[in-house]
């Protein structure tokens, strides 16, 4: 139910920019929906990628203690990273009407991608997935009905929505996690 409220509001976000950017100025032209779209990833992106990048490798395997709070089986920061990137992907294949893999699926990403560096690249690859999947949104497909494994989520749009929205409930974790690591977040500097 959290999830879904997310996404609604992450929708209305996005309506209620879009109308914004419409009304706020008259030599600003209308966005297409795949721009508008695009510019949530490209957001999302410069919000993320800092701050994977910021943490030391040698703090990628932190999770925090059961001591600290409601922390029992928690991801540690890779694996939430990775999870977020993986999220990203399957919702760019899903926008594309392909199959997710199964490390798209369940949310984990691939084993063989485990330092800093291997991790930071995945993630900004998930990116990339993103931006060529809305890219090929438009007027007519939309909210047409997609192949989904979902019970609720169907359409391009929603799936473009949920990798915003989720990107940025696991961003909240990271800036804990970073914090609890005495680092400023490189949003806070």
């Amino acid at each position: 139910m959290k999830t879904r409220n997310r996404i609604f509001a992450a929708i209305a976000l996005l309506v209620c920019s879009s109308v914004a950017l419409a009304q706020g100025s008259k030599t600003l032209q209308q966005r297409n929906i795949a721009e508008t779209l695009d510019s949530w990833i490209s957001n999302t992106e410069t919000h993320l990628v800092p701050v994977a990048e910021v943490m030391p490798e040698d703090k990628y395997s932190f999770a925090p203690a059961p001591t600290s709070g409601e922390f029992k089986d928690v991801r540690t920061f890779a694996e939430q990273l990775k999870h977020l990137a993986a999220n990203n992907y399957r919702m760019a294949a899903l926008i594309l009407g392909e199959k997710p893999s199964p490390e798209m699926s369940n949310e984990t990403g691939p084993d063989s991608v485990r330092t800093k560096a291997e991790i930071v690249d995945y993630l900004k690859g998930s990116f990339v997935a993103l931006h060529k999947a809305v890219a090929t949104i438009n007027e007519n497909n939309v909210i047409q009905p997609a192949v989904s494994p979902s019970g609720w989520q169907k359409t391009r749009l929603s799936f473009a929505v949920d990798a915003v929205a989720h990107s940025f409930d696991h961003y909240g974790q990271l800036v804990e996690y970073l914090r609890m690591n005495g680092i400023i977040p490189p949003d806070s500097r």
